[in-house]
């Protein structure tokens, strides 16, 4: 069987120079995107001049994506500040729900009573936005000195994180890894202690794909009654696995490629075992259906966790941006309308991948994403 590694990234510590860089050059120019018909005005430099701050609030896992985002759209709208804090896709809804924040990003599709609020405080069904724009794997992440190939099947994936497999060199571990040298060492699961769209995003993998070895269902609240560390955000799961050897983890592939103590393990997809590259995440939405969800603007997917398409990784988190057609203040709406056109378009589409490793949106969903962004108003 043939395994995929996922490659290496240089991430922050060159992340402002090339900023700086894109700030004063590409994103200035409009481009034609002729695979989605009209022209792309999302690069920030074809924006009005605006000023003011908004905030925004949500999935971790968007942090890095973020961050090249908001550096970009403001270095060509010098007195307008945005800010996300990145607390999690359970925050983020919430406070997006309540208005204490002007859009939010979240890892699961809104639903329930989640669903209700924020159409609630955008005043309608039809005019709440909520839309992809960030694709990412979901690396499995461990720390085995000198292992820098591993490959999981669902079933054992399961059996880690349940407790029921608890050694490096188990059997059921080796009979996959020929020729590796897995020492007899504690296996440590490592868990997000916060609500976590990619908690969310991991258990309906294992639900879908491990069957009866995953009995707790889909959830963005980590079992309490499993073994393990945990820690607060993508950030810290990826901290406390690079200092435990032996641990075992889940993390938004843009995080945990670029730590040196961790490596990232491949995935059992038919006959094949896949890591998350982010072009392998990327095949998943060809296999996979846009939900149902009542709303004009609502571009929400139901992932395929049980794909066999070959070259296609399954764990992959479908982030979402959430906001509204319509604010209080004109001010806030253009700053709005005019950011997140920037996120969807050719340009912020790419400044993520670079910085963050993630897969661009289709260009075939990003007509439908502009139509909603312009509705906007204040």
């Amino acid at each position: 069987m043939r395994t995929r590694h996922l490659p290496r990234a240089v991430l922050p510590g060159a992340l402002a120079i090339a900023l700086a860089v894109s700030a004063c050059g590409a994103v200035n120019e409009q481009s034609t995107d002729t695979a989605s018909g009209p022209s792309v005005t999302g690069a920030a430099g074809d924006t009005p001049e605006l000023s003011g701050s908004v905030t925004g609030a949500g999935a971790s896992t968007q942090k890095v994506a973020q961050d090249a985002w908001t550096a970009t759209f403001t270095g060509n709208q010098p007195d307008v500040s945005i800010n996300y804090s990145p607390i999690g896709s359970g925050g983020g809804t919430q406070r997006f729900g309540t208005g204490a924040v002007a859009y939010g990003g979240t890892d699961v599709p809104l639903q329930g009573s989640q669903l209700e609020q924020a159409r609630e405080r955008c005043g309608g069904t039809d005019k709440l936005i909520e839309m992809p724009v960030y694709l990412s794997p979901i690396a499995i992440s461990y720390n085995l000195e000198g292992i820098d190939e591993l490959n999981l099947t669902p079933a054992i994936l399961a059996k880690i994180f349940t407790g029921k497999i608890t050694r490096w060199n188990d059997p059921a571990i080796t009979r996959d890894n020929t020729g590796v040298d897995l020492p007899d060492q504690r296996i440590t699961p490592v868990h997000r202690s916060d609500d976590s769209g990619t908690t969310g995003n991991v258990t309906d993998y294992l639900q879908a794909a491990a069957g009866e070895d995953w009995p707790h269902g889909e959830t963005e609240t980590w079992p309490s009654n499993l073994r393990g560390e945990s820690a607060q955000g993508t950030s810290g799961v990826v901290k406390v696995t690079s200092q435990t050897p032996g641990a075992i983890t889940y993390a938004d592939a843009s995080q945990a490629r670029d730590n040196p103590s961790i490596e990232s393990a491949a995935i059992e997809v038919g006959d094949d075992f896949v890591g998350p590259t982010s072009q392998a995440a990327a095949n998943i939405l060809a296999d996979s259906q846009q939900t149902d969800t009542e709303g004009k603007y609502v571009q929400t997917f139901e992932i395929n966790r049980e794909t066999q398409a070959s070259g296609t990784y399954p764990i992959v988190l479908t982030s979402y941006a959430m906001a509204c057609t319509e604010y209080d203040s004109e001010n806030t709406a253009a700053i709005v309308r005019g950011y997140l056109d920037h996120v969807v378009s050719k340009q912020g589409q790419q400044l993520a991948a670079k910085h963050a490793g993630s897969a661009p949106i289709p260009a075939s969903l990003r007509d439908a994403q502009q139509q909603a962004i312009h509705t906007i108003s204040g």
